[in-house]
C-alpha cells in the first residue's frame, strides 16, 4: 500500500538549487495530484512577449472594448502550444472546468477565452500556456529530494500578489526567509 499525499490545490515552491533551470524561483499551483502523476501551472513567471489580446488574435477571437489587460503565463514546459486559465471558482465553462477545490477552477477550453474577450469569465484569472507535469512518484521524489517545499495555496498570493513577489511570498507564508534555504537536502 502506498502512503499518497495528495498535493491538489497547494502551492509547490521551488528550492534554491532547483536542477530544472525551467522551474528556478518557480511557484506552482498544483491543479491535479494522485496516484498516477502530478499537473501544475507556474504561476509566476508572466511571458515577456505575450499579452492576452496578442493571444486572442492568434486564435481569432475578436478582442471586446471590456477586456482586461493581462500578461500570459510560462505554465511550464509541457504542452506550451495548450492554453490554461487558472481561476476563482465562481466561474465555469459550460464545456468542461476542472473544479480543484471551493477556491479554484482550470478551464482549458475556448470558451473562456471568448468570454474573457468580452470582459466576461472569471474574476480573478491568470492565463498560462503549457504545464507542468509529473509522472508517478515523481513529484514525490523531488519533493524527497529538496526540489520543493509545499504550501497552501490562497487567492490573494495566487491572484493579487505581484509575479516577482510569489516566490519570496510562499515562502513568507511558511515562516521562511529565502535567505535562510539551503540547495542541500540534510541526512540524519
Amino acid at each position: 500500500m502506498t502512503n499518497h499525499i495528495d498535493l491538489t490545490g497547494k502551492l509547490l515552491i521551488a528550492m534554491p538549487g532547483m536542477a530544472d533551470p525551467r522551474f528556478e524561483h518557480s511557484v506552482v499551483f498544483v491543479c491535479a495530484h494522485s496516484d498516477e502523476g502530478a499537473m501544475g501551472l507556474v504561476i509566476n513567471k508572466p511571458t515577456e512577449d505575450l499579452k492576452l489580446k496578442e493571444l486572442l488574435t492568434q486564435l481569432s477571437i475578436t478582442p471586446g472594448p471590456d477586456l482586461r489587460d493581462m500578461s500570459v503565463h510560462f505554465g511550464g514546459p509541457v504542452e506550451h502550444g495548450r492554453g490554461f486559465v487558472l481561476h476563482d471558482y465562481g466561474y465555469h465553462s459550460a464545456i468542461s472546468t476542472l473544479d480543484v477545490n471551493d477556491h479554484f477552477a482550470m478551464t482549458a477550453t475556448l470558451d473562456i477565452l471568448e468570454d474573457l474577450a468580452q470582459g466576461r469569465g472569471p474574476e480573478r484569472v491568470i492565463m498560462a500556456l503549457g504545464y507542468a507535469g509529473w509522472g508517478p512518484g515523481q513529484l514525490e521524489a523531488e519533493i524527497a529530494q529538496n526540489g520543493w517545499l509545499t504550501c497552501d495555496a490562497n487567492q490573494q498570493l495566487v491572484f493579487e500578489t505581484p509575479d516577482p513577489d510569489k516566490w519570496e511570498g510562499a515562502l513568507k507564508q511558511l515562516g521562511v526567509s529565502a535567505l535562510a534555504l539551503s540547495a542541500d537536502a540534510g541526512r540524519a
